[in-house]
């Protein structure tokens, strides 16, 4: 929200930019997200078992698994991104000024890796206050970094839209130094012996990967299939792309109530089966439901009576705000309907199961891209009628999410 709040200042062009590359770097980052998720849910599980061994054991080699997997990424993104980019993207300034972005904005990824494994252990275990401190400081340097950066202030060179990916860099690394000296300051490494097993261990390794590799793919085919709208967006020309950022920002923002609980539903429900409690599953599920489902209500309620208000953190441009104004209220009634699909997806993710995940999301991801290939691609329909695939998407995820937790057959997952 910040970066494309700033850029918004720059123009159209910059925005439109800043939407392909961020949704790349996204799709780049779930990579890091599957880890953290199956991580969250290992970690979960062993401290219902007051197993602070297993703990240990998970986070070291979760750490040495994350760092790999960062630098993988990096290479892939250099030698591919530029080919990629090339093939399907039509406008070739877009298309120069996303890949300058992205080769500067990739390198924050071991810094986000690293991140997302302290803020595994956090949640897991039941420290999640701790998220709090770190995310202000991120954005506390993400927001100077921006203004510094991007406009050229306080002597620095005007970097535009690079400056934003430099300054997101920075805030990634500022993350990191916060959440691990917390690490160290509230002596949690030695509570839960989170360094004491750094030799890597092959079968510790593969029980991560279990868990997360189905959902690393499961949230490839998620992110990958919102590049590809992104990437029909850009096909409409560059003012869709320039509101969609703008959407893709607000979405995120108030989606952090719903991906908030969402995380909060997978740790108790890993919690309680590992506490041997299964019948308090359906419990939790349904109060953190209704929570989601306040959260979004209200928000869906304030940026409806307030859309002009909303787009200004992003532009000035009238014309632009009046244009987005339809495609905002389409995408709050979907945030309402992604309170309950969201948090019942990570339910399931909670049971251990991640293939069913995978298998769910594949599905809702298959009804996505025929949406969006027909109403998007071929009809070159409005961009607010564009945005309505995200009524299939979570509408596909809640049903399947509801008869698979409903048969009943997660209670003989053990991990």
């Amino acid at each position: 929200m910040t970066n494309t709040a700033f850029l918004g200042r720059l123009g159209e062009f910059e925005l439109a930019a800043n939407g392909i590359a961020g949704i790349y770097y996204l799709v780049m980052y779930m990579v890091a997200y599957g880890l953290n998720n199956g991580l969250q849910v290992l970690i979960a599980r062993r401290a219902g078992q007051l197993n602070t061994t297993g703990i240990g054991q998970l986070f070291s080699n979760g750490i040495q698994l994350g760092l790999a997997s960062s630098f993988l990424v990096i290479a892939l993104t250099l030698f591919l991104a530029p080919w990629f980019f090339s093939q399907t993207l039509h406008n070739q300034h877009i298309y120069e000024a996303a890949l300058s972005f992205i080769r500067i904005r990739i390198w924050g990824l071991p810094f986000l890796m690293l991140l997302s494994m302290a803020n595994a252990f956090y949640i897991g275990s039941g420290h999640s206050k701790v998220l709090a401190v770190t995310s202000l400081c991120q954005e506390m340097v993400n927001i100077f970094s921006d203004y510094v950066l991007i406009f050229g202030k306080l002597g620095l060179p005007a970097m535009g839209l690079n400056g934003a990916a430099v300054a997101s860099v920075l805030a990634e690394g500022t993350g990191l130094f916060v959440a691990y000296a917390i690490l160290f300051g509230k002596s949690y490494h030695k509570k839960y012996l989170l360094f004491t097993y750094l030799k890597p261990s092959w079968p510790i390794m593969r029980s991560i990967l279990t868990i997360s590799a189905p959902l690393i793919v499961q949230f490839l085919f998620s992110i990958g299939s919102w590049f590809i709208f992104f990437i029909f967006i850009e096909h409409l020309g560059e003012r869709p792309l320039a509101i969609s950022n703008m959407l893709r920002s607000i979405f995120g923002f108030f989606g952090v109530f719903t991906w908030s609980l969402a995380a909060t539903c997978n740790t108790m429900v890993s919690n309680v089966i590992g506490q041997g409690k299964s019948e308090l599953v359906f419990k939790a599920i349904r109060k953190i439901v209704v929570i989601s489902l306040i959260c979004a209500i209200t928000v869906c309620i304030l940026v409806n009576l307030f859309p002009h208000t909303i787009l200004q953190i992003y532009t000035t441009d009238k014309p632009l705000i009046a244009e987005a104004i339809p495609s905002v209220r389409i995408i709050t009634l979907s945030t309402i309907l992604m309170a309950v699909s969201g948090v019942v997806l990570s339910a399931v993710t909670g049971t251990g199961n991640t293939r069913i995940n995978l298998g769910i999301e594949f599905a809702a991801v298959i009804g996505y891209l025929l949406y969006c290939s027909i109403v998007v691609e071929q009809w070159r329909s409005p961009l607010y009628i564009a945005w309505l695939a995200d009524f299939f998407y979570w509408t596909i995820i809640f049903v399947l999410c509801f008869l698979y937790l409903r048969s009943g057959r997660w209670k003989a997952k053990s991990i």
